[in-house]
């Protein structure tokens, strides 16, 4: 059995789809839930290609299995995806093993040196985003 680890929502982009529009999607399957998205705040490189990770304000959401959808909900050998509220705070986040890495080692440096992540610069006019991400 693997240790309980934490992960955003999120997935791939389907054919034919913006990032925008995926993110509106994956958060409609994973939470069942509407966003107002602030801004682009990282992107990183994995094996699987290029991840994109948005800040935004939920407006709702559920953790009631029958308001959430996707494959993940649908295949009992993927595991069991339990929804948690983590604040936003280093001491949060902290005790959490938040997955990937390399995104928890950011947003835990941003959250100890006390930055508003709200003021950071919005990356989707940054060269590093295709166009595909406006939409």
């Amino acid at each position: 059995m693997q240790d309980p680890y934490w992960i955003l929502p999120g997935g791939g982009v389907e054919d034919g789809e913006t990032l925008a529009a995926a993110l509106e999607r994956e958060l409609r399957e994973e939470i069942a839930a509407t966003a107002e998205v602030h801004g682009l705040l990282y992107i990183f490189e994995a094996e699987a290609g290029r991840h994109y990770i948005y800040l935004a304000r939920v407006r709702s959401w559920s953790a009631r299995a029958a308001d959430r959808s996707g494959p993940e909900f649908s295949d009992p050998a993927r595991g069991e995806h339990l929804l948690q509220e983590i604040p936003l705070t280093a001491e949060a986040v902290e005790r959490i093993d938040l997955k990937p890495e390399a995104f928890a080692e950011f947003l835990l440096s941003e959250l100890r040196a006390g930055a508003d992540l709200f003021a950071r610069p919005d990356l989707r006019s940054s060269r590093d985003v295709n166009d595909q991400s406006e939409g």
